[in-house]
């Protein structure tokens, strides 16, 4: 069972109380009169699905009510920092990637991915915010 910091709440609770609403950080386009079908279907229907590093919005459906983001490994299902709405994410895979190479461990192109990324790195690059 995953225990889930509510950034609103701020306090650990067991993840009975949350649920998952897809993918975080999503821009709607500005004119969505002017959009095209296509672009507004890709806006309304494709997600981002990486292995690795992925920010997700939640909802604190049994506590506060409150949306917030989580920034999730999908390859271990590790929650690597929670954050209110608004806020910026201080671990991103790009941030992982940069610390894998310092480690020198082999990492994609643009740090796209960081399937494989060592304990030490997720650990230096969380900061004080987790």
């Amino acid at each position: 069972m995953f225990h889930i910091h509510c950034p609103y709440c701020e306090e650990l609770r067991e993840e009975e109380e949350f649920h998952p609403k897809g993918q975080a950080h999503i821009a709607r386009p500005a004119d969505p009169e002017a959009c095209s079908d296509e672009a507004w279907g890709d806006y309304l229907f494709f997600r981002d699905n990486p292995r690795g590093i992925h920010h997700e919005l939640w909802v604190h459906a049994i506590g506060c009510r409150k949306f917030f983001n989580i920034t999730r490994n999908t390859v271990t299902y590790e929650i690597l920092e929670t954050y209110k709405m608004g806020e910026q994410p201080a671990i991103t895979a790009e941030s992982l990637a940069s610390t894998e190479k310092l480690a020198g461990v082999q990492v994609a192109g643009g740090g796209q991915q960081t399937v494989g990324a060592s304990d030490s790195a997720v650990k230096d690059s969380r900061g004080a915010k987790v």
